[in-house]
């Protein structure tokens, strides 16, 4: 998987996001819109610290993401508007262009990039999984 693979699903409109209940310690999915921006993942929470995957982040912030058939999972943090106030600015741009709406509670999520599900390993030599840095990615 590459940068390249994440990118290729940063039109799809919608991703699942799975987090483990901070009470249950069971998987919970939901399906959100997301954007991409610098080899990561970004959604919006309406109800900002009120969402309970928003709460189970914030526990444990190791999450899984799908989009269609691709798949990782990844590292999630919720932004700070002051501290991140300029990348804020840009993801909910956006997410302004692609959906009509940039608002809520920002949360990143890194992934960590893997094959997707049903990959060929011939297409992909000596994938593995590794963290995506930031680079000079545009929207």
């Amino acid at each position: 998987m590459t940068w390249a693979s994440l990118k290729s699903v940063a039109g799809k409109q919608v991703l699942y996001l799975t987090t483990v209940g901070r009470r249950t310690g069971l998987p919970r999915e939901i399906e959100i819109w997301f954007v991409v921006w610098c080899e990561r993942l970004y959604l919006f929470a309406e109800t900002r610290e009120a969402a309970g995957w928003v709460k189970n982040i914030r526990r444990n912030p190791k999450v899984t993401v799908r989009i269609g058939e691709w798949h990782s999972e990844a590292t999630a943090r919720v932004l700070d508007h002051q501290t991140d106030r300029k990348l804020c600015e840009q993801i909910a741009e956006i997410a302004n262009r692609k959906y009509g709406w940039g608002d809520g509670l920002p949360v990143e999520n890194t992934p960590l990039l893997s094959r997707p599900i049903h990959s060929d390993p011939r297409t992909e030599p000596g994938a593995v999984a590794h963290i995506i840095s930031c680079g000079n990615a545009a929207q």
